[in-house]
């Protein structure tokens, strides 16, 4: 499956018009059956160890091929990539999830084929509840971090400062000033086409399990601000 769908998206990458995917529709609708059917093994296997995410139906968890191009420079009409967010309520809820991640992509690209876990760019009011979440429970945090073997954090945008209301100089500093908090394991073509793919993939989230769950203690104490 996954060397068919990047096999498609690379090709769609070297010709995103209308016009040439009108011309494959039946190829991607076969590719798009596959990646249901897989993605809701996946959701499934993830809410073994995460009850939060039973439930869940793979409209909730995926994206459609179609990209939103209104307030983009970019004019071209599909995404050239496919991805799976499993997390509470679904993808647009705000919550900490789990992504799985597939891209034609060169080692310069910024996103590759890849896992990953956590917050990506919450929204200010989540984003301050994280900020109080790594000062009180850092060690917590860098606990759950350090069990996730084989994940990273994902650099993405900082703070040149650390943000009003905390102290700079902390142990946790360099948290902080983060404007998401994510791990990501980047995963190359051998390993995604071994057997058992849904299997190895929940076995890695596994391991995120308990960063997660901490994450989304600091979003539901920032809803609960909301209301």
């Amino acid at each position: 499956m996954v060397q068919r769908i990047l096999d498609f998206l690379a090709q769609l990458k070297a010709n995103n018009n209308k016009a040439w995917f009108d011309a494959h529709r039946s190829e991607w609708e076969a590719i798009r059956k596959e990646h249901k059917a897989f993605a809701a093994e996946l959701i499934e296997a993830v809410g073994e160890f995460d009850p939060l995410v039973r439930g869940l139906r793979v409209q909730d968890c995926t994206y459609r091929i179609n990209r939103d191009i209104r307030f983009s420079p970019d004019k071209s009409p599909y995404k050239t990539w496919m991805g799976i967010y499993i997390c509470p309520k679904g993808k647009c809820s705000g919550y900490a999830g789990y992504y799985f991640h597939l891209e034609p992509t060169t080692p310069d690209d910024r996103w590759q084929n890849m896992l990953a876990a956590g917050l990506h760019m919450p929204q200010g009011a989540i984003l301050r509840s994280l900020r109080d979440e790594i000062f009180d429970n850092g060690a917590e945090i860098a606990e759950a971090v350090a069990e996730a073997k084989g994940f990273h954090l994902f650099a993405g945008e900082h703070l040149k400062r650390t943000p009003q209301g905390y102290p700079a100089g902390s142990e946790y500093d360099d948290w902080l000033r983060k404007k998401d908090f994510l791990l990501e394991q980047h995963l190359n073509r051998e390993w995604l086409t071994r057997p058992n793919l849904v299997g190895r993939i929940a076995e890695e989230f596994r391991k995120t399990h308990h960063l997660t769950e901490i994450l989304n203690r600091a979003v539901r104490y920032a809803y609960e601000e909301m209301m």
